[in-house]
């Protein structure tokens, strides 16, 4: 297998911390614009996406601030993907944090993915 690659993207959202937190922190709010659907059951999420299921742990959270999953195939390495919310302390402008990580020839693709699931994200919280 291939070494994996981190890459990081920020996107500037206009809603509350609090709102957004909701959006990336349930499966309620991630089946509205991550996956098809999502289920949790304890610390595992199932993520599902055209028939295909995914499950991912979660790994760490902190309210209104930031959650990470490890992909439960990624098990035994340091990847993972984590939503970091972060307001400046001075414009309290909010952006979304995105760290993932990728093989090399699809850190683009990655990235890509990501921008659209985002786009979703805005329309669905009117910051377009």
């Amino acid at each position: 297998m291939e070494e994996k690659i981190k890459y990081e993207m920020e996107f500037p959202i206009q809603a509350s911390p609090s709102l957004l937190f909701q959006y990336i922190s349930t499966p309620s709010g991630l089946s509205e614009w991550y996956a098809d659907n999502v289920n949790s059951r304890g610390e595992f999420f199932t993520f599902i996406w055209e028939g295909s299921e995914e499950k991912a742990k979660l790994v760490s959270k902190k309210n209104d601030e930031r959650i990470k999953f490890k992909w439960v195939d990624d098990e035994d390495t340091p990847y993972f993907f984590e939503m970091r919310i972060q307001v400046d302390d001075i414009t309290k402008d909010v952006s979304l944090m995105i760290t993932d990580f990728a093989e090399e020839d699809e850190i683009d693709e990655g990235k890509m993915l990501w921008e659209n699931m985002i786009s979703d994200l805005k329309s669905i919280l009117g910051s377009v």
